[in-house]
């Protein structure tokens, strides 16, 4: 055994390992020396026992393919570079590769590179699914998990199970040879801890000749439900490989195994059994269906259950199945101390978030009300300035009084019009001569408060007489 691992990890430092996915591609670039001429051949080939199988060869800057068109061999002679391209890769192409030229001065096909690749098929499956992988043929193949390193667990060698082996859940893997001389394995009931790396194994070595990537998912299903309520749950499985099995009802437990609180007996007439705790389980064997019913259900029935497949060897998960089961309210309609602690949490939690809510309503509102203030504010100005100019049209349509010749004086009329008729003031002044101008200086004086009498008179003016001197 220490002789083996030595060799794979000799092996791996050797030559390098090239993981794919099944269906990717591999790019090799394979630089070789001035020794070799460009007219020399140049190789693709599968390494066995130090020797070159040829894949394939190219001459120049010629580009060859293979039969199938899934790897490509070209030269550039400019670069002195060979490159191959290995397309739609499949988990039988796993194997050990190099590329070489014809030496002319050693007289031998050198490796210019080597690489160990690995194509790994990659299956997806829900728990109780089945797994089949055929093998590539070959005496003495079998089949290991573990993983990336070596073989830690084969599960079988050439001889297939017993018919009477595979009745039982927990015998649920069978490797066998088909007619073909290749290895079938056929794993059922698969599990969430099935998930893992496996492969095909060659000879004492070990070697990986096809390597399998699994993952298995399960089925989950969640309910809530309220206390001293009820509730009804559905289970599916496949009639064709369950339908004679016995199904179980459990509750699991942290560091224990599944507590089972109801099951199914075949042999009993409708496919049910008494159940403690106020559980019910059927099996409709004609439609696949398991249905378990639980009433009166309490906080503390809150957990993680399992619809699982029962025999004798134990339990198989069909579904898993979460159930939450809320405290109810009171008679009054009030929630008791431990809930009103629960919503307070709860408030607590979500007070961040109402302040800022509120914040930004509240700056929203700051903003309207500041757009509407200047709005009101422009409309009002435009409101002043327009009967302003309305007044200042009166003031100018009124005909001012006319100062008569001889006289001076002044006139002035109130400012606001609607306070009534305004006296005028005139102060006349004699003049010396007709040629100078004349001044009228018409003052306005509030009327009085009470109603007066108007009289109006005619004011004339009389030329003075003129004197000798003159």
């Amino acid at each position: 055994m220490a002789v083996e691992l030595r060799a794979l990890f000799l092996l791996a430092l050797c030559f390098p390992v090239q993981r794919r996915r099944e269906g990717d591609t591999l790019y090799v670039l394979c630089p070789y020396e001035v020794w070799t001429t460009n007219h020399q051949a140049k190789f693709w080939c599968l390494l066995r026992y130090g020797e070159c199988e040829e894949i394939l060869r190219t001459y120049y800057e010629f580009s060859m393919q293979s039969k199938d068109r899934r790897i490509e061999i070209k030269d550039n002679t400019t670069s002195r570079t060979v490159s191959i391209t290995m397309t739609d890769l499949k988990v039988e192409d796993s194997d050990t590769y190099f590329c070489t030229a014809y030496n002319s001065y050693k007289r031998e096909y050198p490796q210019l590179r080597t690489i160990s690749l690995n194509v790994f098929r990659e299956l997806l499956r829900w728990e109780l699914d089945t797994l089949a992988v055929q093998c590539p043929a070959g005496h003495g193949m079998v089949w290991c998990r573990g993983g990336q390193t070596g073989c830690t667990a084969p599960l079988g060698r050439q001889t297939a199970l017993k018919e009477s082996e595979t009745k039982s859940l927990r015998d649920r893997a069978s490797v066998k040879y088909n007619p073909q001389r290749a290895l079938v394995v056929t794993m059922k009931n698969l599990q969430v801890w099935d998930s893992g790396v496996y492969w095909c194994a060659l000879g004492p070595e070990r070697s990986r000749k096809m390597e399998v990537v699994l993952s298995v998912f399960r089925r989950t299903q969640q309910h809530a439900a309220k206390e001293s309520g009820s509730i009804s749950i559905q289970c599916r499985y496949s009639i064709a490989d369950y339908r004679a099995v016995s199904k179980a009802w459990c509750k699991t437990k942290q560091g224990e195994v599944c507590d089972v609180l109801a099951s199914t007996r075949p042999a009993s007439p409708a496919g049910t059994s008494t159940a403690r705790g106020g559980v019910r389980i059927r099996d409709d064997t004609q439609q696949g269906v398991v249905t378990v019913t639980m009433e009166q259900l309490q906080v503390q029935d809150s957990g993680v259950y399992w619809c699982a497949l029962q025999d004798g060897s134990g339990l198989l998960r069909m579904e898993e199945v979460t159930l939450s089961v809320a405290k109810a309210l009171p008679p009054g309609g009030f929630p008791d101390s431990e809930s009103q602690s629960e919503e307070i949490l709860l408030g607590d939690s979500c007070s961040g978030n109402t302040f800022l809510i509120l914040s930004v309503v509240l700056l929203l509102l700051l903003l309207l009300a500041l757009l509407t203030s200047v709005a009101l504010g422009v409309r009002y100005s435009r409101l002043l300035l327009a009967t302003g100019n309305r007044e200042a049209e009166d003031t100018s349509d009124r005909p001012e009084g006319t100062a008569q010749p001889g006289s001076t004086g002044r006139r002035e009329r109130s400012r606001d019009d609607s306070r009534g008729p305004a006296h005028i003031n005139v102060e006349g002044q004699s003049h010396s001569s007709l040629e100078e101008p004349l001044y009228c200086n018409v003052k306005a004086s509030q009327a009085p408060g009470s109603c007066q009498h108007l009289e109006y008179a005619v004011i004339a003016f009389s030329q003075p007489p003129r004197t000798s001197r003159e």
